[in-house]
């Protein structure tokens, strides 16, 4: 394999990442190893220093989706009678799985007035007054835009599957909606990238170490990490059934290996890359003629000077 030139973007190796890292039911999530690193090139490419290598293809990689991001908002101020392309990317995880962390790698390079990043936490009063879908609705990007949405509506088949919080035939009940529900999204115009980041047991044990033994990571801890912890095998249960249940082809689950940040990024921000491969984006043509308004801003500007500098 010949090395690739300096700042070129590398394929990943194998095959696509969404090939890679698409799982199909039934997902059992013990037999993805959690440190490995599906896609990525060999050394003859990345060289000794693999994290290195990934870290500068990230930035690459960002300058595509910055290009792409910006086709995506222009195609949707077109006039079409077509519904107007936007791009989901889901991210779940255990808690320090990165969700965080890889937003703020993966869409550093996007223009911010063209993202549309959405939290979810426990549901307010206010959102339990409606159905589990409702705040998730109102979260979704414009059209044009690319959302990110940390944690998402499959919380209400994960954390209230394990913590009891409604009865088991009102989560059960939730996958079929979900899957109608993105459905709809998908005949909307919507391309769904949900990603589980998936980290191991004893690489969570660490990073939630690291969060008590540094001071500027204090706020970022919370007890009730070390409960959800205790119940590592019903949340992993639970997400096997949730990516088994709602991988659909409108709306396909990736599951990342996430134990190495470096890979965890460079694996995701090929995911967005092809998923906007598949669009068929490019620049709207101009819907008025171009060498007309040539022509007229060089008649009107013929004879006028700039601005003067008054002179003292």
């Amino acid at each position: 394999m010949s090395a690739p030139q300096h700042g070129q973007i590398v394929a990943p190796d194998g095959g696509s990442v969404r090939k890679l890292l698409r799982v199909t039911a039934p997902v059992d999530l013990a037999a993805i190893e959690p440190r490995s690193t599906p896609g990525l090139p060999p050394t003859e490419v990345t060289g000794e220093r693999p994290k290195t290598w990934a870290r500068d293809q990230v930035e690459l990689v960002g300058g595509e989706l910055g290009r792409q991001q910006e086709m995506l908002y222009a195609m949707a101020t077109a006039a079409s009678d077509r519904p107007a392309h936007r791009v989901l990317l889901v991210l779940q995880a255990m808690d320090c799985g990165g969700k965080d962390g890889t937003i703020k790698r993966v869409a550093g390079a996007m223009n911010p007035l063209g993202l549309h990043i959405r939290s979810f936490g426990p549901p307010t009063p206010q959102e339990l007054r409606h159905d589990f879908l409702w705040r998730i609705r109102r979260a979704l990007p414009p059209p044009g835009y690319v959302g990110m949405f940390n944690r998402s509506h499959y919380e209400d088949v994960l954390i209230a599957r394990v913590g009891s919080l409604v009865p088991k035939a009102t989560w059960r009940a939730r996958y079929d909606e979900i899957n109608s529900f993105e459905r709809e999204l998908a005949d909307g115009g919507v391309t769904l990238v949900k990603v589980m980041l998936h980290i191991s047991y004893a690489e969570q044990g660490e990073r939630l170490l690291e969060r008590l033994t540094d001071p500027r990571k204090h706020w970022k801890y919370n007890p009730s990490d070390v409960d959800a912890r205790a119940q590592w095998d019903d949340y992993q249960a639970a997400y096997a059934e949730a990516l088994s249940r709602c991988g659909t082809d409108a709306a396909p689950w990736f599951v990342v290996p996430a134990d190495r940040k470096w890979y965890r990024d460079w694996a995701v921000a090929h995911l967005l890359r092809e998923t906007f491969d598949t669009l068929n984006l490019g620049y709207p043509p101009a819907d008025f003629d171009v060498a007309h308004e040539r022509d007229r801003l060089s008649v009107g500007g013929a004879g006028r000077s700039g601005p003067q500098m008054n002179s003292r």
